[in-house]
């Protein structure tokens, strides 16, 4: 199926950004086909959450160009290690990405970053599992309050998205990829989760996990719509993480002074099913 989303990418992009577009933008082209869906549902302008699901250490490259070609320059949150790298980090740091500092006192600094990204109208790009899903199916898991938490902080839109196809490049447990022949990346963006009314109070864990629950959900039914599938009644949770990883999201609620943790990706594997009625 053709793309039914325009491609319009941004305007004003910024030296660093243009970098990584000159860059990967052809090698994502060459690689993966595109198949975008709902385009129209990310705004052109003003601070909002893009949340999608995490299924393949490749799929930010497809995420991170659904939303360049949306009209949206993301803004990722990125596993700390990523930026080690003097040139690699200084690229991404002067594209605006955001580090994420693992398990320390500095994770909270992610959370700040983000909402303060968002009030000066950026688009933030987030994965709320926080880590690719252990979903023996595929499908999302039970998911951090990071993405729920700068919603509610700042009061912006949550455009969930699904995508699929990311996997038959790269899938969880592989480290050789399948780059050919040309993979299809489906991308397909809904309207925003209603979240207003639990917008203006505390941020209670109640009211987290109900915003969460609802970005979670709305993504679910894109995902199901994309695979023609009914999703699990119960929602998987993983173990606790402990070990390392390459992912991109936003992960781990408490520990850090203040707010989540935010993390990339872990090696649990195991985990139970959870009632996502």
């Amino acid at each position: 199926m053709p793309s039914s989303s325009p491609y319009r990418p941004p305007r004003k992009q910024g030296p660093a950004f243009r970098f990584i577009v000159i860059v990967l933008v052809p090698l994502l082209r060459a690689l993966m086909k595109r198949d975008w869906r709902g385009g129209k549902h990310i705004p052109a302008s003003g601070g909002v959450v893009i949340a999608a699901n995490h299924i393949s250490h490749v799929d930010a490259l497809a995420f991170g160009h659904f939303v360049y070609g949306s009209g949206r320059i993301p803004r990722f949150l990125a596993k700390s290690g990523v930026f080690k790298n003097k040139f690699v980090g200084g690229v991404l740091r002067a594209a605006k990405q955001i580090p994420v500092y693992r398990d320390s006192a500095d994770a909270a600094n992610a959370l700040r970053d983000a909402i303060a990204a968002v009030e000066a109208g950026e688009a933030i790009a987030v994965y709320p599992e926080g880590t690719i899903t252990r979903d023996p199916g595929l499908w999302p898991m039970a998911a951090k309050s990071g993405a729920a938490r700068i919603a509610l902080a700042t009061g912006c839109p949550v455009i969930p998205v699904a995508q699929w196809g990311a996997q038959e490049i790269l899938a969880y447990h592989e480290k050789k990829p399948h780059l050919f022949p040309r993979k299809r990346m489906i991308m397909l963006a809904g309207p925003p989760v209603d979240l207003d009314d639990l917008r203006g109070g505390p941020q209670t864990a109640q009211t987290l996990k109900e915003a969460t629950d609802r970005i979670m959900d709305a993504i679910t039914a894109l995902l199901a719509e994309v695979r023609g599938e009914e999703p699990p009644a119960e929602r998987f949770v993983p173990a606790p993480a402990t070990g390392n990883g390459t992912g991109v999201g936003f992960a781990g609620d408490g520990g850090a002074p203040g707010g989540d943790n935010v993390a990339g990706d872990d090696n649990g594997e195991n985990g139970k099913q959870v009632d996502t009625a």
